[in-house]
């Protein structure tokens, strides 16, 4: 029986080439896009459960007063809370970000990404596979480094690495153990340096430069780990500051705020965390919850509207095997056999389809990875288990309707030759087609808005301008003196024709926006960044002044008291004159806060992206307080023989800037250009899924219409033999369909205004959704609905009158 139902089915193949491709196609496009949706959301959710201490390890995140979160805390605060709750088993500071440095091995220089400094216990909170050396107090010793396996055979090939020394940021390492890292995890390291803990930061409660991780014991109230250690600050910040300041505790935290404690478990903080202001709570970075959830519904909506782009299909072509289903009525066969017939022939397709959908992931999977920038494979007992779950709900959803709707198909009528069938099922096929129409509708507008907002994002003044400026990484061992050696190497690049200026910021445009300091004015606490800069820096990047002088040379007191804001800081601080105003700093040399003398008003510009909002900042001198935070150089270049400049450039800075590191640049507008580059993706993304979806919806109305037109043969053939035009019967016969695009239009602009609504709530500086995508969508709708059933009237229009009336 099985045999003879796939001859059957072989048969019908044959006869309906182009309806079978479309069904393969149309299914096929459908699970490719769960599929891709799958690899993606199994690898978000499996970050770090492969790690046995996930239940009971935790993130310390701390909120200030002004609403920002750090990931990061001082070793006073760690120790102490270590020391005094008796829940907390162990604690490991950390980096919260990787860094890229110079690794020396002998005669080797390799410059090494994925660096992780931390301290001893590193290891007790990320047990990868030790596959040499160490096994425990891996890192106990000072100096010592364990090595990933992969840059152990880059840097030692087939000898043994263990008690080999290494160079790292001048100072000699001894390797202890070589480990494999068990992936996805949020800390994937190259090396792990034993380090992290600067001299002086021991008793220092305000240097929060550190990132914490606890780990409690199983049976720990992990809220009452977390009151205690809201306590720990309490009672060594807030009680003491209070003290000092000659306020009581109440009005110090009315007026400064207090820290809040924040705590992320590691089993959920990848994608259910809280996110740090400066977007590094682990080096891996921090999950696209929305992302996913958005990657998760459209490749949803797509396997839906793939599936009723098959039922419609399947029912389009029920028609022609009315009387294959009447005969095998009449020789004996039951409902549940023609119902089980039809299912089967379901399951073939559906099979076919999943491997043409498996067909397409596979060589798509390049530009999935490059475009989430993950290393997704297809493979997995989980993921198998899923398609086998995929392929049993696709042929239930997929196959009951059209079999159960073939298989009440009336056998006298059937036999007669009337294959028309009664108006009850029709609503549902129409209710299919409207709600493609919707679907449609809604890719189409969040398409158009997508694309508008990241045109806007990247054409909108910045209040900068980083042409033709180069930001080149300036890798000096020597911290220390690096301000002086600065300041000397600038004036000999000064000197290089091609060379218009140099100047340095602590800072990079598009990530990074300096460290941040609180104080008080007026009774007004606010938590403004840090942004130190070379003279001639605002002039270089063409950064405006709203008020005052800019900092120069000329003036002795700027590298002394002077200081900048910008205008978001002068409105929090409520300040009418600011130019001239007196401020006690959140900064000291050891003794009293200093107190500056505000020269100017900068003018606000975007430094870390347009998702955020521009910061409140302060601008001082290089020389003021010697920090030597920055790590770029800019360099503005003419645009007339460039190749040859970076080329002098580059021959200057490998001999005399420091000869280990390459001369690694980029220019300032490419690199902010990155802070939106996830958004130039997603507006990718949607164009691809907009034209997936187009194609499905254009076999659905094709579908449809060939069904609804193909019923009315005979109805049309009466028409032209009454004398009906070709242009009445067309209008006659399309009408229906260009309501049907009108209700589904209406039905999919309600969601897509809410959703796009939602989705712009991200960008501190956004677009506002007029009606102009909206109009776009429903004037393309109702053109390819028109282009689509008008050609396939016109088609029918032409029929052979006598052959549907020859029998009459």
């Amino acid at each position: 029986m099985i045999f003879n139902w796939f001859k059957i089915f072989i048969y019908h193949l044959k006869q309906s080439k182009l309806f079978s491709f479309l069904n393969v196609l149309g299914l096929s496009i459908g699970i490719s896009a769960v599929i891709f949706a799958i690899l993606y959301w199994n690898n978000e959710h499996a970050y770090d459960q492969w790690n046995p201490g996930k239940d009971n390890t935790y993130m310390v995140l701390n909120r200030l007063s002004n609403g920002d979160t750090w990931g990061s805390n001082s070793i006073p605060f760690g120790e102490t809370c270590k020391a005094t709750i008796p829940e907390i088993e162990k604690i490991c500071f950390f980096n919260t970000w990787y860094d890229e440095d110079l690794i020396k091995y002998e005669n080797q220089k390799v410059v090494v990404k994925n660096i992780t400094t931390t301290d001893e216990n590193f290891f007790d909170f990320f047990p990868f596979d030790i596959i040499k050396g160490a096994k425990t107090n891996i890192l106990k010793e000072k100096n010592s480094v364990a090595i990933s396996e992969e840059q152990a055979q880059l840097f030692f090939k087939n000898e043994d690495p263990i008690g080999k020394s290494i160079v790292f940021g001048g100072k000699n390492y001894t390797i202890k153990s070589v480990y494999r890292i068990i992936k996805p995890s949020s800390i994937q390291p190259s090396f792990v340096f034993n380090g992290v803990k600067r001299e002086g930061d021991e008793n220092s409660w305000g240097n929060f430069n550190y990132g914490l991780l606890i780990r409690t014991k199983k049976d720990a109230n992990i809220d009452a780990v977390l009151k205690k250690m809201q306590n720990v600050y309490f009672v060594n910040r807030t009680v003491k500051d209070a003290k000092e300041s000659g306020m009581t505790v109440a009005q110090y935290v009315k007026e400064n705020g207090e820290i809040k404690v924040i705590l992320d478990q590691l089993k959920t903080s990848r994608l259910h965390g809280t996110k740090s202001s400066a977007g590094q709570n682990y080096p891996e970075g921090v999950g696209n919850l929305k992302l996913l959830y958005i990657m998760a519904g459209l490749s949803i909506l797509i396997l839906v509207l793939s599936l009723v782009n098959y039922i419609n299909l399947a029912t389009a072509s029920a028609i022609k095997r009315a009387k294959e289903v009447g005969v095998r009525k009449i020789v004996g066969a039951s409902k549940k056999q023609i119902i089980t017939q039809f299912i089967f022939e379901t399951a073939i397709i559906v099979t076919l389809a999943i491997l043409f959908a498996l067909a397409i992931v596979e060589l798509s999977l390049p530009y999935y990875n490059s475009f989430l920038r993950k290393t997704l494979t297809l493979n997995g007992s989980e993921f198998y288990l899923q398609l086998i779950f995929i392929f049993g709900l696709v042929i239930v959803l997929a196959g009951i309707f059209p079999a159960i709707y073939i298989s009440n198909f009336e056998t006298l009528k059937v036999l007669k030759g009337n294959f028309s069938r009664s108006k009850s099922g029709i609503w549902i096929r129409n209710s299919m087609l409207i709600f493609q129409f919707g679907i449609a509708a809604f890719f189409i507008i969040g398409a158009l808005i997508v694309n508008s907002q990241v045109d806007y994002m990247m054409n909108k003044d910045l209040g900068f301008s980083g042409d033709q400026v180069l930001s080149i990484r300036y890798n000096t061992p020597d911290r220390i003196r690096r301000t002086d050696q600065y300041l000397v190497q600038k004036q000999e690049m000064k000197k290089i024709p091609g060379v218009v200026d140099v100047t340095v910021f602590a800072g990079a445009f598009g990530s990074s926006s300096g460290s941040s300091s609180g104080f008080k004015h007026n009774g007004i606490f606010v938590q403004p960044k840090n942004i130190e800069m070379d003279f001639g820096f605002l002039d270089m990047m063409n950064i405006k002044m709203a008020q005052g002088r800019d900092l120069s040379p000329e003036f002795a007191s700027d590298t002394i008291s002077s200081m900048l804001m910008n205008e978001t800081l002068v409105k929090e601080l409520n300040l009418k004159n600011p130019v001239n105003t007196i401020i006690t700093s959140g900064w000291s040399n050891g003794g009293d806060n200093l107190k500056f003398k505000i020269v100017g008003v900068v003018k606000d510009f975007n430094l870390t992206g347009l998702q955020n909002k521009v910061p409140p900042m302060v601008f001082i001198n290089l020389k003021t307080l010697k920090w030597n935070n920055f790590g770029t150089v800019l360099v503005k270049v003419s645009p007339n023989n460039l190749t040859e400049t970076l080329e002098k450039l580059k021959l200057y800075w490998e001999k005399n800037v420091n000869p280990d590191y390459p001369f690694d640049y980029e220019f300032v507008n490419k690199g902010f250009a990155r802070t939106y580059e996830e958004q130039v993706k997603q507006k990718n993304l949607f164009f691809i899924l907009n034209l997936v979806v187009i194609v499905i919806a254009v076999f659905g109305l094709f579908a449809l219409a060939s069904f609804s037109m193909e019923r009315r043969l005979k109805e049309i053939a009466i028409r032209k033999t009454l004398g009906a035009e070709t242009d009445i019967l067309l209008k006659e016969l399309s009408k229906q369909y260009i309501v049907f695009c009108l209700i589904g239009f209406g039905i999919g602009i309600v969601p897509a205004y809410i959703l796009l609504q939602k989705w712009l709530e991200d960008f501190a500086f956004r677009i506002g959704i007029s009606s102009v995508p909206f109009v776009i969508a429903l004037i393309s709708l109702l053109i390819l609905t028109l282009i689509i059933v008008l050609t396939k009237a016109f088609q029918v229009t032409k029929i052979d009158v006598l052959k549907y009336l020859k029998y009459e």
